[in-house]
């Protein structure tokens, strides 16, 4: 991992082979891991020499025609992104393997929401990405033309052989959804922060700094050359999102008689402006600073220089914090712009049901920022015909009988009503079914049921005509307060 790229497949990660159509020799899984490839020569298993990558059986012909060893056909693995985000660069290394390695590669990729199992990741459909001759014990550089947004990757290799590693290079999409509230790790891979730069990499990259979970040893952190012309080490991380950092962990784990003395934090710029003043770190230990260690818990930050003096390393970094509304808004509109618009379609269908609104809202991406989606949105519930109206309200629970969901979360308001308002309520609901032909429709985020009752029973003296005005009115009101929401953490 290095410069405006992270592996996104690697399993250091959280990157994973969900599947693969044979590994009769070595494991499907070796594909991500976050170690380089080796090789001991003249180490042989039961099925012979031992690899540390991934390869099939050779294919045969078989005589009642095409199947898993069928030599038209090719080989595949599937791997699930750790990081979903956008492909621009794929590396197939082939390190050891030759003479057994496959002709050619392609990539494909995908993009699928949720926690899919292995099958339904499978099954497809799938978009290719690149592809590229093979030569043996090479690590194959693919350039992406047309960068694409991927939850998941295929590697098809024709017609089978090994391939040590598979390394997804691009940006990281994070989703601000899963923020919602708890406090974040700003700099992590999964909120989009990545290593800028650093003065040192002698003994090990800085990007281990930013990796999931503990280190297990040092050499799974960073750590610089001795210096011996004065001065310090220092490494600069981009947050994933701007905002206001809550805690600093700098973690010394397993760096005994390599610790740094001392951490200070700033943010670089004109005038560079210091978030945690120089503090003495111990060896071998997890630090926590906080406001009472000098911490400026209201500084909006971007990005962090952590200088070390003189010299050292460490194993992790963390910035616990959180986004302003501003950057979580906008890290949400670059995921919602990179989906599939299939996908992108069902994402709103949570926020209205009304399948061809949300299609022409997802046809007139990208939109500039949240405003200007919420603001398209609004229009389009506004301008609803008969048909798409009636399928937009069928999409919404009787006011006071939430299922669950959004719905659900909107009406806590309801839950104040004694039993008589309850059965005023539920009284209320079926005059106005009876009265209009759909389910009473109102604006339940933020409102008391007193109100919603009241305004029920204002809302039964209108004529169809008006009633419909309202009911598209709140109707946009409600869609656009759930569409703010998927991004407000």
């Amino acid at each position: 991992m290095s410069g405006a790229w992270v592996d996104l497949a690697v399993r250091a990660a959280g990157g994973g082979v969900v599947a693969a159509s044979d590994e009769t020799f070595a494991e499907k899984e070796n594909l991500v891991s976050t170690a380089a490839p080796t090789h001991t020569a003249h180490t042989f298993g039961h099925k012979g020499q031992i690899y540390d990558g991934w390869e099939t059986r050779r294919r045969r012909q078989v005589g009642d025609g095409p199947g898993p060893t069928d030599p038209a056909g090719d080989d595949w693995a599937v791997i699930r992104l750790g990081l979903p985000g956008i492909v621009h660069r794929v590396v197939v290394d082939t390190a050891f393997f030759d003479g057994n390695h496959p002709s050619s590669a392609e990539i494909d990729v995908r993009w699928i929401e949720g926690h899919p199992s292995p099958d339904e990741v499978v099954d497809g459909p799938w978009e290719r990405l690149c592809g590229t001759e093979l030569q043996g014990n090479t690590a194959h550089i693919v350039a992406v033309e047309h960068p694409r947004a991927a939850t998941h990757v295929r590697l098809r290799i024709h017609p089978d052989g090994g391939v040590a590693r598979l390394r997804v290079l691009g940006e990281v999409l994070p989703d601000v959804r899963r923020w919602r509230g708890i406090g974040v790790d700003l700099a992590s891979l999964a909120a989009g922060g990545r290593v800028l730069d650093a003065s040192n990499r002698h003994y090990s990259p800085p990007e281990n700094l930013l990796l999931p979970g503990t280190a297990a040893d040092m050499g799974e952190g960073w750590e610089t050359r001795r210096r011996r012309e004065g001065g310090f080490d220092w490494v600069d991380v981009a947050l994933g999102v701007a905002g206001r950092v809550h805690q600093v962990v700098v973690d010394t784990t397993h760096f005994v008689g390599n610790a740094p003395g001392t951490v200070r934090l700033v943010a670089p710029g004109t005038p560079e402006l210091e978030l945690l003043p120089e503090t003495a770190v111990q060896p071998d230990a997890e630090h926590w600073f906080g406001v009472p260690d000098g911490l400026d818990d209201g500084l909006v930050v971007d990005r962090v220089r952590v200088e070390v003096r003189p010299d050292g390393g460490f194993a992790r970094l963390r910035l616990f914090g959180r986004p302003t509304p501003e950057a979580a808004a906008a890290a949400g509109m670059r995921r919602f712009g990179a989906m599939p618009a299939a996908v992108a379609e069902q994402v709103l269908l949570g926020c209205c049901s009304a399948p061809d609104w949300a299609a022409a809202v997802v046809a007139g991406r990208p939109y500039a920022d949240l405003e200007a989606l919420v603001s398209a949105a609004s229009e389009g519930v506004l301008a609803l015909d008969e048909k798409g109206l009636a399928t937009a309200l069928a999409g919404h629970a009787r006011i006071g009988a939430p299922s669950d969901g959004a719905g659900a979360r909107e009406q806590v308001g309801v839950a104040g009503l004694d039993e008589a308002g309850r059965r005023e309520l539920a009284e209320g609901n079926r005059a106005y079914e009876e009265r209009f032909g759909h389910v009473y429709l109102v604006r339940a985020a933020g409102r008391s049921g007193e109100e919603m009752l009241a305004l029920l029973h204002e809302r039964l003296r209108h004529d169809p005509e008006t009633e419909a005005e309202v009911v598209r009115a709140q109707l946009a009101e409600i869609t656009a307060l759930r569409i703010e929401s998927l991004w407000t953490p």
